[in-house]
């Protein structure tokens, strides 16, 4: 593969599971024992807000029990001596950030954040106060303090960063690379975007556990554990874009 001007990359939870983060979505379509309708929307929130903040707290505490792997670091090490890259995440760990990843867009939020109901700001909360799962975290910006929620694009919420996913993928050309690794190819608009740049002449590679139901919009497949494939895989790619 001749060096690529720019790279798109998408990761999913496949990623995060290599080290110890639990998917979202089991095989029997329950969130870790619960419906969606439970804990991931914003119906939920405001039948049930006990249930999900609880839910939510489990989550975000489990974020200091796990560790970036081999597959992280292999595309921190990428973004470093590569070119131009955009990293855009599904997930809602902290994973990308601990390994070193600086140019990235989680599009469904993250599980460090809270976010103000009343005035919509994000804060950085992850004292051991805000991971109380019996107490709501209230906010520091209004001067009567409001409560916040999760800082997560909930089911019939809008993915964030949308026009900066649109403008990376126009902004691939032929020749170009998009790498997708750990994904299902369930959920949209993610699902979409190896689609996308192929359509526009990107090169589309796939690193996944097992084939997803959209591996068909992908030149390269490459089937196994990210964290075993993805550092061979850049190692390569980075050699060979030096040689040229």
């Amino acid at each position: 593969m001749l060096r690529p001007e720019r790279i798109v990359v998408l990761t999913g939870a496949g990623i995060s599971a290599e080290s110890g983060l639990a998917t979202f979505r089991g095989d029997d379509g329950l969130w870790e024992g619960h419906r969606i309708e439970e804990v991931a929307t914003p119906a939920a929130w405001w039948r049930d807000p006990e249930t999900v903040w609880r839910f939510y707290t489990l989550r975000r505490r489990a974020l200091l029990d796990v560790e970036p792997n081999d597959a992280h670091r292999a595309l921190t090490r990428l973004e470093r001596e590569g070119p131009e890259m955009l990293l855009i995440t599904q997930n809602v760990d902290d994973l990308h950030q601990r390994a070193g990843s600086g140019s990235l867009l989680p599009m469904h939020g993250q599980l460090r954040m809270l976010r103000c109901e009343q005035s919509g700001r994000r804060q950085e909360r992850m004292s051991e106060a805000d991971l109380d799962a019996r107490v709501f975290a209230e906010c520091t910006c209004c001067s009567t303090p409001s409560r916040m929620r999760p800082d997560i694009v909930w089911f019939g919420e809008i993915p964030m960063g949308m026009e900066r996913i649109h403008a990376a993928i126009d902004a691939l050309q032929h020749g170009d690379l998009c790498l997708v690794v750990g994904t299902s190819g369930h959920v949209h608009p993610a699902a979409g975007i190896a689609a996308a740049a192929r359509s526009v002449g990107a090169i589309t590679v796939l690193v996944n556990l097992d084939a997803p139901v959209n591996v068909g919009d992908f030149d390269e497949v490459h089937l196994g554990l990210a964290g075993d494939v993805l550092p061979e895989l850049v190692d390569a790619w980075l050699k060979e874009w030096s040689d040229v």
